[in-house]
């Protein structure tokens, strides 16, 4: 394009007006068809961009969801650690002011029990003497 405008630059000028109309025709026309291109690209790309968007927020939500779990899982096993550490120190507290434990509580009612069962047993077996029946007097025959 730049030779045939330099040809036509040392002949007459009448022929370089019209290859100059040409030219900035051919151009206008190039720069609707690249607006043409890119309007009818553009809705293509931009399509392109949301699915790209869509697959980014998946992997940053599953990511997230991950490290919600890790630091979830690890807050709950400290709370238990904490709450273990609690426990033993109020046992410790309560066993130096001899306050009885519940092991000591379920022990003792377990044992209340047993002896109880064994007195119900040991009363069955012992016969009161005002529950005894009146033995008969032995028969006497009179002779006479």
């Amino acid at each position: 394009m730049v030779k045939k405008l330099k040809a036509l630059a040392a002949g007459n000028d009448t022929q370089l007006v019209a290859t100059i109309r040409e030219s900035a025709t051919q151009i206008w026309l190039a720069g609707l068809g690249a607006f043409a291109k890119a309007q009818e690209e553009g809705g293509k790309v931009f399509e392109a961009l949301v699915k790209e968007g869509e697959s980014v927020q998946d992997r940053a939500k599953k990511v997230a969801d991950e490290k919600f779990s890790e630091v979830k899982s690890k807050a709950t096993e400290n709370w238990d650690k904490l709450e273990q550490v609690f426990e033993d120190r109020v046992a410790r507290a309560l066993n130096s002011l001899s306050v009885p434990s519940k092991r000591d509580i379920d022990d003792l009612s377990a044992r209340v029990h047993e002896l109880t069962l064994a007195t119900k047993k040991l009363a069955a077996s012992v016969v009161h003497p005002a529950e005894a029946k009146p033995h008969a007097a032995p028969k006497t025959t009179r002779k006479g």
